[in-house]
């Protein structure tokens, strides 16, 4: 809480005769205040969650990219070891076919998983909660 927020708040502690409007104007800068400074505190602390995730997503980029190219060279080293059995035509098919299958396994198990994603269960259930929070219910 800041120092204001700390003297509006005793301030309407020591006085005793203040009307009910003048404490519930207090009251009502006090929480106004209160809430500015959470959202400050939201914002900062999204800023810093933000950098951190950025860096976090640069690496599983590089990540990335470096077992793409792993693959690549690994199915380059595959082509060519089946082309020393065989014509390298056939041999860059069956490779070409192997990354087919792969590809069609993971769109499928994509798709079943896709389909019992719940999009913000919780967040939902406490966005309505608020209005009543507030009603004191």
């Amino acid at each position: 809480m800041s120092d204001a927020a700390r003297q509006g708040s005793s301030h309407t502690a020591e006085r005793p005769g203040a009307s009910v409007g003048e404490l519930l104007g207090e009251v009502s800068r006090d929480f106004s205040t209160l809430l500015r400074q959470e959202a400050e505190l939201a914002k900062a602390e999204l800023r810093e969650e933000a950098r951190s995730a950025g860096t976090v997503g640069a690496m599983f980029g590089g990540a990335a990219l470096a077992g793409l190219l792993a693959l690549l060279f690994l199915s380059c080293a595959l082509w060519w070891g089946l082309s020393n059995v065989m014509d390298q035509g056939w041999a860059a098919l069956i490779v070409a076919v192997i990354w087919a299958l792969i590809g069609s396994v993971l769109l499928t198990r994509a798709r079943s998983r896709m389909k019992t994603i719940r999009t913000l269960p919780r967040t939902k259930q406490t966005a309505q909660e608020i209005p009543n929070a507030v009603r004191g219910r």
